[in-house]
């Protein structure tokens, strides 16, 4: 009978080895580079300046996790939505939108600055007053409904109910090979 290998979480990346560690960075770093690079592109900011910020607040990451998280921080494509609305591209001689919005562009930077801000206050909010996951879906779900959102709600108690679901099942996966 052959004895399986056993899988359990890293949680310092110390355990890994030079060897290990630096492959996982290697790839990380390959990964967050090209959506550092195309996220300016598409919605006009510099990309030195967006690398420089993100090598800046890697940094900073390593310093404040204690170089624990082999990790590379990039940019996130979740404000294109809002880069798109409010500084959108402009239309070049043959009508294609290829021209940044210089003029909205610090509005939209504006706008994600206090995206981070208010997500630092919720964050600190959430911790201060131990609100768990439930309590926060349960707000999630009744905000959808309130604005007529019932679509959005509807995704947001399927995830949920999926997420348990998952969660039941391996806990008994867990359970049974405990008990084996």
């Amino acid at each position: 009978m052959q004895k399986q290998n056993e899988m359990t979480a890293i949680y310092n990346v110390r355990e890994l080895g030079a060897g290990k560690t630096l492959v996982l960075g290697v790839q990380h770093t390959f990964a967050m580079f090209g959506a550092t690079v195309l996220v300016p592109l598409l919605t006009g900011l510099n990309v030195s300046t967006t690398l420089l910020c993100a090598g800046l607040g890697t940094l900073l990451f390593h310093f404040i996790t204690g170089g624990k998280v082999p990790a590379f921080l990039g940019s996130s494509f979740a404000f294109l939505g809002g880069f798109g609305i409010v500084a959108p591209m402009l239309a070049d001689e043959s009508g294609n939108l290829t021209i940044p919005n210089t003029e909205m562009l610090p509005y939209a930077c504006g706008g994600v600055v206090a995206a981070g801000l208010l997500y630092l206050v919720m964050s600190g909010l959430i911790t201060a007053f131990d609100i768990k996951a439930d309590v926060l879906v349960s707000l999630a779900l009744i905000a959808s409904v309130a604005i007529g959102e019932d679509f959005a709600a509807g995704e947001v108690a399927f995830i949920m109910q999926l997420g348990a679901l998952l969660e039941d099942l391996t806990v008994a996966k867990a359970r049974a090979g405990i008990e084996k």
